[in-house]
């Protein structure tokens, strides 16, 4: 048997204090220790992307993260980010433009998104096709996901300048 280990992951902004094994994976931790289910796990070799969460502000795949290395860490998921209202502009963006369709990566990529919104708000088409490259979709064919992220981008640039778009 595996000795647990105790952690304290702040996760959305509230502390939790858990005994867990060392080799439970922070998307397990996530979505069954803590009842988060927005985090998808698809592939579980961190290519699809589905898992993604933000650890200190920095996107990582929780299926390759062990949540002992979230020990101390401030995590974010797609429940805490919706309900801070943080992404809203990106949520109402890709249903704007059919970005989402049966839902299962929306979680990641809008995460992903939001963090290369925040860090390159000039980003171009192209560095958005680039920054999502390891968020896989089956649905979408990725063009309308880089029409909202474009999209949200200019609106977010506007608003910092005061202006329309």
């Amino acid at each position: 048997m595996t000795d647990r280990i105790l952690v304290n992951i702040t996760v959305n902004g509230m502390v939790y204090e858990r005994w867990i094994e060392p080799r439970l994976h922070l998307g397990d931790f996530l979505r069954e220790e803590l009842g988060l289910k927005g985090t998808h796990l698809g592939c579980e070799h961190g290519v699809c992307g589905a898992c993604t969460v933000v650890v200190d502000d920095e996107i990582v795949r929780s299926c390759l993260t062990l949540a002992v290395q979230a020990d101390g860490a401030m995590v974010e998921t797609i429940e805490g980010k919706s309900e801070s209202g943080a992404i809203r502009d990106l949520q109402d963006a890709f249903l704007e433009r059919n970005a989402l369709q049966c839902g299962f990566c929306t979680a990641g990529l809008l995460l992903t998104a939001d963090a290369l919104l925040q860090a390159e708000p000039e980003a171009d088409r192209a560095r958005i096709r680039e920054h999502i490259s390891g968020n896989y979709c089956r649905c979408t064919g990725y063009h309308a996901v880089v029409d909202a992220i474009e999209a949200v981008g200019e609106r977010r640039r506007a608003g910092a300048r005061g202006t329309q778009p």
